[in-house]
């Protein structure tokens, strides 16, 4: 299970530049609109701590970090879902993607060009959620017509079910909101599943500043964190241009140059984890001498389906999983002494995996 979360805004916001310090890839990032031609894909790795402890406990063969994946999608502009500037295209890139991160400027510089002509990061932000809304409405418009008759007559249908879910989503696209504004049934959220809304999508905003305001807020900062908790989403203050030089740099090399400015950790780690914690996932570990390997699962998964994430004969096969926490084998140092402190648990198929969990899966086919 990977995540992948696509990278949007307007155009000469840092899109690509907080890309390739993602990625390491030197994508197209110019002083113009639309200098990403087509959408950029980069797998990154997440740095774990506690993988990196397992490493040197284990030294094995094989050391596989989780990872994510970022789609660097060309800037948007006002008018995008009519088919502006690079428009449909690019909206039927985001539907492709788990979590949209939004990158809005909140930096001056009067050598980049903005292209609304001034830098005023809620009036960015809500030009790309009215295109979001826009492009969703559009969708919605369209299919509702079609399956009117249907749900009329066939009031138990999924087709009934599909028109009611349809229409309480018209009713907040039409005033301005995200369609996860709606109150849908457990049935109606299934079946609109495939519909790929964008304003379904988690967001998580993006705030890209200079060298200045790495450490405190400035006015823009605050405005967007504002806008972000009234509206149940997420916000991370980080310097794409200081993520990118220092993207080729060694890990102890960058954590040096980090501290030397007063961080305490890399601002792609903070935007990574925040991504992962906004759409409800977490890690579990595997350990031996051949590989250690982190896992992405989705919170409340059990034990079987973690399993199948590894291998769908482990959960065909599923007996039992042997688990135990991370930070009981940091504190106790071994697994013989985890299992004298009694830590070491045997569970069964209706086990909720945990983040941090280290399991060893029983199985048979």
């Amino acid at each position: 299970m990977s995540l992948r979360a696509g990278i949007v805004g307007l155009p000469n916001v840092g899109k690509s530049t907080l890309f390739n310090a993602m990625t390491k890839a030197k994508v197209l990032s110019a002083n113009y609109p639309f200098a990403t031609i087509s959408p950029n894909l980069g797998i990154v790795e997440i740095e774990d701590q506690r993988l990196d402890f397992l490493a040197s406990l284990y030294q094995p063969k094989l050391v596989t970090k989780a990872t994510v994946a970022f789609t660097d999608i060309a800037g948007l502009v006002k008018g995008a879902s009519k088919g502006e500037g690079l428009g449909n295209q690019f909206l039927a890139n985001i539907r492709e993607v788990d979590a949209i991160c939004q990158v809005v400027r909140c930096f001056d510089d009067p050598d980049i060009i903005h292209v609304p002509g001034k830098v005023d990061p809620i009036s960015d932000i809500e030009t790309i959620n009215l295109e979001l809304i826009f492009a969703d409405l559009e969708v919605v418009e369209k299919r509702l017509p079609r399956i009117e008759k249907k749900a009329n007559f066939e009031k138990d249908s999924d087709f009934a079910a599909e028109y009611n879910a349809l229409k309480k989503i018209k009713n907040e696209l039409d005033q301005g909101h995200f369609a996860s504004n709606a109150k849908l049934t457990k049935l109606e959220q299934e079946i609109i599943k495939g519909f790929g809304f964008l304003t379904m999508k988690p967001m998580i905003y993006v705030m890209n500043v200079d060298e200045d305001y790495i450490l405190e807020d400035n006015k823009y900062v605050l405005d967007v964190r504002e806008y972000a908790s009234k509206n149940n989403s997420k916000a991370v203050k980080i310097c794409a241009k200081i993520e990118e030089e220092l993207a080729d740099l060694e890990k102890e090399e960058r954590l040096m140059f980090y501290q030397d400015l007063g961080l305490e950790d890399f601002g792609l780690n903070k935007l990574v984890k925040e991504t992962y914690d906004l759409l409800g996932l977490a890690t579990f570990l595997t350990v031996g001498p051949d590989e250690c390997r982190a896992w992405t699962f989705k919170k409340g998964m059990k034990a079987p389906e973690c399993a199948g994430i590894i291998h769908t004969d482990f959960e065909r096969g599923f007996i039992r999983a042997e688990v135990f926490a991370y930070h009981d084998l940091e504190k106790y140092g071994t697994v013989a002494k985890v299992k004298e402190a009694g830590k070491l648990r045997s569970e069964g198929r209706e086990y909720l995996v945990q983040d941090g969990d280290i399991i060893l899966f029983r199985f048979n086919v």
